[in-house]
């Protein structure tokens, strides 16, 4: 969550699932992540398995207290974290999630990390993880450039939108939400795999809680933490080849060129916000300015910008320009 604490080098990063997915992969782990746009059966089959689910929503200052379902466990056993710097909240319910999935598989700093905090309260395990100097590197590697700011390109606000990650995944056979900004883990209770496990229970949480929030002031998405589909993919054609089943390999062929095709347009946009694009912003209004268009240009977005801010009062939202 953004706000004006200090954030210890930590910069914001888009909630993205190709962002994600890039620090899983920087973190050793054969996970990805994926937008999931529905809780529906459907949906959560389509991506299974699935490890756990990532809740980002906008903060507003009484969204701590509007949940009031669940308990707080404080006699936690596994790995849970606080949140002690800003702009660390993305990268913090990642670790908060990995950290509490049985046998898993991560590269050697993870693992030494995980290691190292084993035993912290929450405060100390949050400071020690945000230390991370390797950790913050990759984080902050998929963040824009810092000469590169978004500020001013939108309709000017009284106060900036703050937004929130926060972890749902089955614990020892309990549903646990995962809040770095919260004193403990919540428990949402046990659940029972004929009565749709532990994401029929999530699904029924993240309902409730979005219920509680005043009309139009939630914001949220959501994201799938899962086994990266495509090695079994692969090693399934292989198995269709061999037996004849040319049909089923064909439709196979077309999934995991979607599948493919995924994750090579993630990993454009992940060159592209990596790449400093200051020298083609200077060299495009030198050219305008060159041809006598800089000017006409500025005043035209001046204009654009005017409407944009009439349209943000016509919808009731507050500015800072009267």
């Amino acid at each position: 969550m953004s706000g004006e604490d200090d954030s210890s080098g930590w910069q914001l990063t888009e909630s993205d699932p190709g962002v994600f997915t890039e620090l899983l992969k920087t973190l050793g782990v054969p996970y990805i992540v994926d937008d999931l746009y529905s809780l529906d059966e459907e949906s959560l089959s389509a991506l299974q398995p699935l490890h756990a689910l990532i809740f980002l929503f906008k903060w507003v200052p009484q969204s701590s207290n509007q949940n009031s379902a669940g308990k707080f466990d404080t006699n936690f056993p596994g790995f849970f974290a606080h949140q002690v710097v800003n702009n660390a909240c993305a990268t913090l319910a990642v670790l908060n999630a990995l950290g509490n999935i049985p046998s898993l598989k991560s590269g050697r700093q993870l693992e030494d990390l995980m290691s190292f905090t084993t035993g912290m309260d929450p405060d100390t395990r949050g400071v020690v993880v945000t230390s991370a100097d390797w950790l913050r590197e990759a984080h902050n590697s998929l963040s824009p450039p810092n000469a590169i700011s978004l500020d001013g390109l939108g309709p000017p606000r009284k106060s900036e939108d703050a937004y929130h990650f926060v972890v749902y995944l089955p614990i020892t056979g309990s549903l646990y939400e995962l809040d770095g900004l919260k004193p403990h883990p919540v428990t949402h209770g046990s659940f029972e795999d004929s009565s749709g496990g532990w994401l029929n229970l999530t699904r029924e949480v993240i309902e409730t809680r979005i219920a509680t929030y005043p009309p139009g002031a939630l914001d949220f998405s959501l994201l799938a933490l899962r086994d990266d589909p495509l090695p079994s993919m692969q090693s399934q054609l292989k198995t269709l080849h061999t037996s004849g089943k040319e049909a089923d390999a064909a439709e196979l062929v077309v999934k995991i060129a979607n599948e493919t095709n995924k994750r090579e347009r993630w990993a454009f946009e992940n060159s592209l916000r990596r790449h400093n694009h200051v020298g083609l912003m200077h060299a495009l209004l030198v050219a305008l300015a060159t041809a006598g268009k800089l000017s006409p240009a500025r005043e035209n977005a001046k204009n654009v910008m005017k409407d944009r801010i009439q349209k943000a009062k016509d919808r009731g939202e507050a500015t800072d320009e009267d």
